[in-house]
């Protein structure tokens, strides 16, 4: 009777175990079922409760180089003189460019092209009667050949950017595009100007939670726009005009130019 007696409670106690463990195991799945649905409600999706603000920032330089491209072409019966007759003409260039104080690392060959010039020559045609053709043979044929080369280079010193242009001109280059001022670093510049417009933005967003009774909370988005200035450029110049003693050197004015940056910034308020 007692061995009966024993044997109850054991399977009674059996039967409680597995139930507060299928309880504890309940409880613990509704448990990270709410924490689940809380963390999709507070976080994954969008706020609903926002301010957007701009701001703009502006930070104004002067160009520290120019851009000068130039072009030497020629002509000739044999594509050996022509390339003979331009070699001559840049090396004369680039001897007066370096003498001014330009760096090889701020000389480069941009493109150098050959090719041959056509010309339709007719043939001659017998024809007795009324056997002659509809139309007289011909072929194209090779006239000369024309060679081009264009270098462009970097002036750091712009000082020399005047010199350098007129020694162009006297090398008998055929085609000259720029100066084209610009800013080396011009990136620093753009970062620069970024970060004051976000700063203003932030500043503005301030006095808004203020003004509105409300806390900043996180950026939820941000964009930038900004306008990044062309600088000061000559248009492209004819030669023959430029070697005219009568006009001179250019001056060409440098100026200054505004980098602007606009952002807009949204943030979550509470």
């Amino acid at each position: 009777m007692e061995n009966s007696n024993e044997n109850s409670k054991v399977k009674l106690f059996q039967s409680l175990t597995v139930l507060a463990m299928l309880g504890t195991v309940l409880v613990g799945a509704m448990v990270i079922s709410e924490v689940k649905g809380y963390r999709f409600i507070g976080g994954g999706v969008s706020a609903t409760n926002t301010i957007s603000v701009s701001g703009e920032g502006e930070v104004f330089a002067a160009p520290d180089i120019a851009n000068i491209s130039f072009t030497v072409r020629e002509e000739a019966k044999k594509v050996s003189d022509a390339q003979d007759k331009v070699t001559a003409k840049v090396k004369t260039a680039l001897a007066g460019i370096r003498k001014q104080g330009v760096a090889d690392k701020d000389i480069k060959t941009q493109n150098y092209s050959s090719y041959p010039k056509y010309e339709w020559q007719e043939g001659t045609v017998s024809c007795l009667g009324l056997n002659c053709p509809p139309y007289r043979p011909g072929k194209q044929v090779i006239v000369e050949y024309e060679v081009s080369q264009t270098v462009n280079i970097k002036v750091r010193d712009l000082e020399k950017v005047n010199a350098i242009v007129d020694g162009l001109a006297t090398a008998g280059v055929t085609e000259m595009q720029g100066p084209n001022f610009a800013i080396d670093d011009e990136d620093g510049l753009k970062a620069e100007a970024r970060k004051i417009a976000i700063e203003k933005a932030r500043a503005k967003a301030e006095v808004l939670a203020r003004d509105l009774g409300v806390t900043l909370v996180r950026v939820v988005s941000f964009s930038e726009g900004g306008y990044y200035p062309m600088y000061a450029r000559a248009t492209s110049v004819g030669m023959e005009k430029a070697m005219d003693s009568s006009v001179g050197v250019p001056e060409i004015p440098q100026g200054e130019e505004k980098i602007t940056s606009n952002v807009t910034v949204t943030y979550e308020i509470r």
